[in-house]
């Protein structure tokens, strides 16, 4: 491992040595931005693996069920599935069965409804899906923020040092300021991979709500469809 990297004299401005001469203020702000750095990567391994599943399934799912012949077979095969497309089919399902089950059936009625309910499934299950994208947000936002008041702090330190030394030399400065610097620089090194990963995440995430819509329409159609034969 490279000496400067562990080394703990200032005078080398290597990691640890920063962080060693910080005073407890901008140590606590290094390791709470470091702590949402970990969190941050956490959170976008985590997503990536679960938006990837989910897009394979719900391309198996949409696959098989333009092979299905039985839409009652198919649902009873799909009824216990946590995906969020097979939500969406059986909150479709559900509320065919509720409005055709009296003797008369109100059509356009019973096509609002479907609309609704599907409407409502699709938005329940991309709420779920997006589930801590809004941490992703708030990192990206205000760790920039958190390492610039470290950085204040540690400059606001290093004036007392010169003060209390009457010294203006770089010694006596440059390692408060580096200290300082190196708050900000760990707020960016969580704040950037948090919005690129927001931003990607918030795309991949609205195209599956734009297939769960498709999916959702093109059965509400399959549906009126069949109120036209009632």
């Amino acid at each position: 491992m490279d000496a400067a990297f562990v080394s703990t004299d200032a005078a080398t401005l290597s990691p640890i040595a920063l962080f060693i001469q910080a005073d407890f203020v901008v140590k606590g702000v290094m390791l709470g931005l470091l702590l949402a750095s970990i969190w941050t990567w956490a959170i976008i391994i985590g997503f990536r693996v679960k938006v990837g599943r989910t897009k394979k399934a719900i391309d198996t799912f949409e696959a098989d069920y333009r092979r299905a012949d039985d839409v009652d077979a198919f649902h009873r095969k799909h009824a216990e599935s946590d995906l969020p497309i097979a939500r969406v089919f059986s909150a479709g399902v559900a509320e065919w069965r509720r409005s055709t089950a009296g003797k008369t059936i109100d059509r356009e009625g019973t096509r609002e409804r479907l609309g609704t309910a599907m409407g409502a499934a699709v938005a329940a299950e991309i709420d779920r899906l997006g589930d801590r994208l809004n941490i992703l947000a708030t990192i990206g936002s205000v760790a920039p923020f958190v390492g610039l008041f470290g950085t204040v702090w540690g400059i606001m330190r290093s004036f007392t040092s010169i003060a209390a030394e009457q010294n203006s030399s770089l010694a006596v400065v440059a390692p408060g300021i580096a200290e300082a610097l190196f708050a900000t620089a760990i707020g960016l090194f969580a704040a950037i991979p948090a919005v690129i990963a927001y931003n990607r995440f918030s795309h991949a995430i609205d195209r599956i709500e734009a297939r769960l819509n498709r999916f959702a329409d093109g059965f509400h159609a399959t549906l009126s469809r069949q109120l036209e034969l009632a």
